[in-house]
């Protein structure tokens, strides 16, 4: 004698399947990748206003950011403006920011300059970003006159990272944040990921580089 499997009905099948689509899109935003978009200019030329890209997180999994990663973090406080952190305009929009299928806003993207323990500098005499005593050269700025707008130097404290536009003259990064309570540092828990994919413009799609920049710093 055989029996037959019950078969679900097709409107609870449908729902068990969405079911699972959300809770596996919430499983890859919270620990795979998650989908963000330029707001400002404060990253070109890499990244441009409005390019939507993928952050992935793997990368952190077991290590640190390192110098010259483009990552994307948490307002540490006051450094987006209330444009830059208002989310998406309707309902729709913001339920699927949540499960990763819409582009997520009040973030900020720069680049990891300095690492806990480095001293970071501006500038040499030739306008360069020093980072423990090593000047480096950024073929990736923007304008790299601009760089030598703002002197500092500071000592990055352990568990946070100085972080800076590619535009040095249009970037409200660390430098900026100075005098502010943080001090223009970042904490690594804020980090949310490595830029790693941009997936629009179709005519800009394509991995995002790293950069050597960094190597001879100690």
């Amino acid at each position: 004698m055989t029996t037959e499997k019950r078969q679900l009905p097709v409107w609870q099948e449908s729902i068990l399947l969405i079911v699972t689509a959300v809770v596996l899109a919430v499983i890859v935003k919270t620990f795979f990748v998650q989908a963000f978009y330029i707001p400002s200019a404060s990253m070109e030329p890499e990244m441009q206003i409005d390019d939507k890209l993928l952050v992935q997180k793997v990368s952190y999994w077991t290590g640190d950011p390192q110098r010259g990663d483009i990552i994307v973090f948490d307002d540490p406080g006051g450094w987006l403006g209330s444009a830059e952190s208002s989310g998406p305009g309707n309902i729709v929009q913001r339920s699927l920011e949540v499960i990763g299928l819409y582009p997520s806003g009040g973030h900020l993207i720069k680049r990891v300059v300095g690492v806990g323990g480095d001293t970071v500098s501006c500038c040499d005499e030739e306008g360069r970003l020093q980072v423990n005593g090593e000047s480096i050269d950024e073929p990736y700025l923007a304008d790299a006159e601009a760089n030598a707008d703002r002197t500092f130097e500071v000592e990055v404290p352990d568990g946070y990272l100085w972080v800076q536009g590619d535009n040095r003259g249009n970037s409200s990064d660390s430098r900026y944040h100075l005098g502010d309570p943080g001090g223009g540092f970042i904490r690594e828990d804020d980090v949310v990921g490595k830029a790693w994919l941009r997936v629009w413009p179709f005519s800009r799609f394509g991995f995002i580089d790293g950069t050597d920049a960094f190597e001879k710093a100690p």
